[in-house]
């Protein structure tokens, strides 16, 4: 498993798996009603982030092809974090999320991460360390659960 940062040409690898799961994601699977949703994790909406200051990506690469990978937006928000169907289970979520820790966290005093769970993550969220920070929304047809992992949890994980 090769980990490198993201790069806008992997913009349609990353849109692509993030669609791998919308049925999943999306309040009806065919995904009417979250069509603001699904414009946000498109390739060029991928890409713009995958270009911008405020987001910084790390890709998970096996057999020459993204695996999984995770964003951060602004240093303390988990804004996306996908492994693929075939590579879970294995472990590459939670490395993913430590490395995301050590190279990609900015800490804010004690701030913390916070994190839009989907309500089908929450328990590998728990696992890192996050709680519920408030009761599930639905917005743009999609349902989550806000999420926060304190500064001294993510600060422990940094420390290892």
């Amino acid at each position: 498993m090769e980990f490198r940062p993201g790069l806008p040409a992997d913009a349609e690898a990353i849109a692509g798996l993030i669609a791998s799961f919308q049925s999943e994601l999306t309040d009806d699977p065919s995904g009417a009603g979250a069509e603001e949703y699904l414009a946000s994790v498109s390739v060029q909406a991928e890409r713009e982030y995958l270009s911008s200051e405020r987001y910084r990506y790390l890709v998970a690469y096996a057999d020459s092809h993204v695996a999984g990978f995770i964003a951060i937006r602004d240093g303390s928000h988990l804004f996306h974090l996908f492994v693929e169907r075939s590579h879970q289970r294995r472990g590459i979520a939670r490395r993913l999320w430590e490395r995301a820790l050590k190279e990609l966290f900015v800490p804010r005093g004690d701030a913390g991460f916070s994190v839009n769970s989907s309500l089908s993550a929450v328990p590998v969220y728990e696992a890192f360390g996050f709680i519920p920070a408030g009761p599930i929304q639905s917005k743009h047809g999609i349902s989550f659960l806000p999420m926060h992992c304190p500064a001294s949890q993510a600060r422990r994980l940094t420390n290892q």
